[in-house]
């Protein structure tokens, strides 16, 4: 039975994930009524394009080195077990394709712009994509056999062939087979287990419509209108499903297969979870976290350049919360948030003197509730041993600080050898607060080497060269000036420009966190750095320093609840910089 598990867990873990990762980049399936009629209402999980994702053009513009794994990746592989090189086999051969867009469709049977559902029943995954040629598939299977040694029975199941691969052991008295089927141009992988009831695989190939279809529902069309998603990706986390599951034991289809789960295991762990006041009370906080939503914000997708913007959003209705969240976020600098001309760039926000209040607020908030369900008294007993007031005592001495950036524009080594003298580097730190010259003021009281230095109000910048630790030939001067709300130390033709452009930028509670890389200008210089010291350059260096990426991330909490974002722009290795 653990094998059982094992296997049907990495399953569900490996089916989740690439369901998810056509949902983001790929994914053909009809769009409409008849494909969203299989899928439950109450899904744990759903991934799923509304519009075709151009899969072939985005492989197309991935650089090579982002779009293969290392060359020995399964050269030394120690898997005896002929389930285990099979999905070594299939993976192997996933990589091989992913070559260039044409081979990617080629070997998988795809169309140039594609859709795909992942979902489950219960606790049964189900990914469904669809493809234009059936042989692709069934190739593509029939070579990781052969690698292998592991094979498939053929079933039918009402006038539908699909291939069963067993990946229990013999002998188990749970079973759990890998079923792959073709039905219609509609490539379906799924799990059929003893847990399940046989109907639910005439649900997964498509030949019973759920109980309760999500077509039958506004959920989806409701999600992409609150969070403004496009319809090309798509996709959540049903917080209140897996509640529901896993404190009841047959309040829905996962909690029933949970329970099977428990009984063929001889366990009970749950069962301080599946009482009265458990399901009440997670029903309660559930309604008010109902959902983790994700989808696409921007999409543009072409053979020499991809880009795209995507965020996942923890759906939350509970305001006390959300303000205390909101009141304590902090200053996200422009330079850290919209520029795309850094190396790297990294800010975090924090209003200080909403930092206390907002934590008491979000403490209170969470021991309000008598709760009666153990697992949540024991959180509560836990949080009553803190106090949030004692934070109170390390920020005094930050009043009025908003948040920290810095970003590096450009830099160059001199010789990897000697990593601390730079050819030279354009770079910027910032503090942001309402009075940064009295934060200023007290950083000299901690550091005697302060003392000395005067900044005049109005922004012109003092040389502190002097009080760094750099190496006589380095050819960086820092200075440091107060630029406005900002106190600013900074190196270089760019940073100095955006040192006078925060002069200007007012402080305001617009984020959490920031953050954004361009990888070839980060690696490039540590490869040449490398190479002028005479070393061998390792390979895994030398493909981060071909990745045409530029990616970026950021948090931040608004009335939907704590929104955490991220776009990235990948180039072809043919196009032009």
């Amino acid at each position: 039975m653990k094998n059982v598990l094992i296997a049907g867990g990495l399953l569900a873990i490996g089916a989740g994930a690439g369901g998810y990762w056509y949902s983001q980049q790929a994914g053909q399936v009809n769009a409409g009524a008849d494909v969203l009629s299989y899928i439950p209402a109450d899904t744990a999980i759903l991934s799923l394009q509304l519009k075709p994702f151009p899969v072939k053009a985005y492989i197309d513009s991935l650089s090579g080195s982002y779009k293969s794994l290392p060359s020995d990746t399964f050269e030394e592989s120690e898997i005896s077990d002929p389930r285990g090189k099979f999905f070594v086999a299939l993976f192997d051969s996933y990589n091989q394709a992913l070559s260039d867009g044409q081979t990617f469709v080629d070997t998988f049977g795809l169309a140039d712009d594609i859709r795909s559902y992942f979902y489950t029943l219960g606790a049964i995954p189900v990914l469904k994509v669809e493809v234009t040629k059936a042989d692709a598939i069934w190739a593509w299977l029939d070579k990781a056999e052969q690698q292998s040694g592991f094979t498939h029975t053929k079933q039918n199941l009402k006038g539908i062939d699909y291939r069963a691969y067993r990946l229990n052991d013999e002998g188990d008295t749970e079973t759990a087979d890998l079923v792959v089927a073709v039905n219609n141009n509609l490539l379906t992988i799924t799990l059929n287990t003893s847990i399940n009831e046989d109907s639910l695989l005439e649900t997964a190939l498509g030949l019973n419509p759920a109980e309760q279809p999500i077509s039958d529902t506004t959920i989806i069309q409701d999600s992409l209108s609150k969070h403004g998603f496009l319809e090309e990706g798509f996709g959540f986390i049903n917080h209140q499903a897996i509640a529901k599951a896993l404190t009841t034991s047959d309040g829905s289809l996962l909690a029933k297969h949970i329970t099977k789960l428990e009984r063929a295991d001889n366990s009970n762990g749950l069962a301080v979870l599946r009482t009265p006041a458990c399901e009440q009370e997670f029903a309660s906080i559930t309604a008010n976290w109902p959902k983790t939503v994700m989808g696409f914000d921007t999409l543009d997708i072409s053979e020499q350049e991809s880009s795209f913007g995507v965020r996942m959003v923890v759906e939350s209705n509970n305001s006390v919360l959300l303000s205390a969240y909101q009141a304590m976020s902090g200053f996200i600098p422009s330079y850290a948030s919209n520029t795309e001309d850094a190396v790297f760039s990294m800010a975090y926000g924090v209003d200080v003197n909403q930092l206390v209040p907002s934590l008491l607020s979000v403490w209170e908030e969470m021991l309000t509730p008598d709760y009666q369900c153990e697992p949540l008294q024991n959180i509560q007993m836990a949080m009553q041993q803190q106090n949030p007031g004692m934070v109170g005592m390390m920020t005094g001495m930050a009043n009025g600080l908003k948040g920290i950036g810095m970003a590096v524009f450009n830099y160059e080594l001199a010789d990897m050898s000697r990593p601390e003298e730079l050819e030279s580097l354009d770079a910027i730190i910032s503090i942001s607060a309402d009075n940064p010259a009295a934060l200023f003021d007290i950083a000299k009281q901690f550091s005697p080497e302060l003392a000395s230095i005067s900044l005049p109000a109005d922004g012109t910048p003092v040389d502190v060269s002097h009080l760094l630790p750099l190496p006589p030939t380095t050819k960086v001067l820092p200075q440091l000036a107060l630029k406005g709300n900002h106190l600013v130390l900074f190196n270089g033709e760019r940073a100095a420009a955006v040192s006078q452009q925060l002069a200007s930028e007012p402080v305001a509670n617009n984020g959490l966190l920031s953050m954004y890389i361009d990888y070839q200008q980060m690696f490039e210089p540590i490869v040449s750095g490398i190479e002028m010291s005479g070393e061998e350059v390792p390979e895994e260096l030398m493909d981060l320093k071909d990745y045409r990426i530029k990616a970026q991330m950021n948090m931040a909490v608004n009335d939907q609840g704590i929104s955490f974002g991220s776009s990235m722009t990948s180039q072809a290795d043919s196009a032009v910089n």
